[in-house]
């Protein structure tokens, strides 16, 4: 019978989750697993694996562990009453029986009227639209000082990224970067536009990511692992 060792690992984490690594001989590829109930992942590696490679590749998987958290906590669903994250601020939400269809932001407060049935479809159309508009945007100013061109920008809703970068110039963003402080999403815009002057993650990359994003890195990533999991549960019901 085959054994299988297990490593605690106790000082790696990703996501905020503790990782334990488990060596099995029969292993062909890494695994990783999120375990529920002792809230930890479970990290199997073929023999012979580097425990820092195979550590650096369950911390690339940070926003699939992100979205197994989200998927375990209750949704945010977006119905009259309920309050969410936007840009980093709690906002609450609000039907005005009467009002326009058309959603109005003020004093921390998105509000619309219309069927109240559809207020939901309404609030996150505008949610995804205020996204591609201010993602738009900073994606336009950034890349201008970059001295790089992006074809087109569109949000989506990825499970495990925030954002990607097509070799041929097309950045795709999560609209629920719209939902988080806006370092945190400008850090995001800053990582994909160097893309577009790098595109792996070597020390090249780094350093034009830091020099377009011209903030505490650091701490736009832990924004991005602090916001993550409550902005992938806006929307989501139970």
């Amino acid at each position: 019978m085959s054994t299988a060792r297990f490593d605690a690992a106790r000082e790696a984490a990703v996501a905020g989750v503790p990782v334990t690594l488990r060596v099995h001989p029969r292993a062909r590829r890494l695994k990783l697993r999120f375990d529920e109930r002792r809230g930890s992942l479970l990290l199997t590696v073929p023999p012979r694996t580097s425990r820092r490679a195979a550590l650096a590749w369950a911390a690339e998987q940070q926003g699939w562990v992100e979205a197994q958290i989200a998927c375990q906590s209750p949704g945010l669903p977006l119905i009259p009453g309920a309050v969410i994250p936007f840009e980093g601020e709690e906002v609450l939400l609000t039907w005005v029986e009467g009002a326009s269809r058309t959603v109005v932001q003020s004093d921390r407060v998105l509000a619309c009227g219309g069927p109240r049935e559809n207020f939901g479809r309404r609030i996150e159309a505008w949610l995804k639209l205020r996204a591609r508009r201010t993602l738009s945007d900073e994606t336009a100013d950034v890349a201008g000082r970059a001295g790089v061109t992006v074809r087109a920008v569109s949000v989506g809703d990825a499970e495990s990224r925030w954002g990607s970068c097509s070799a041929a110039g097309a950045i795709r963003y999560s609209w629920r970067l719209i939902l988080m402080p806006p370092a945190a999403r400008r850090f995001v815009v800053a990582h994909e536009v160097a893309h577009r002057l790098h595109m792996d993650h070597g020390p090249a990359f780094k350093a034009a990511e830091a020099r377009l994003f011209g903030g505490d890195v650091a701490a736009a990533r832990l924004l991005l692992r602090r916001f993550g999991p409550i902005a992938r549960r806006v929307g989501r019901n139970g």
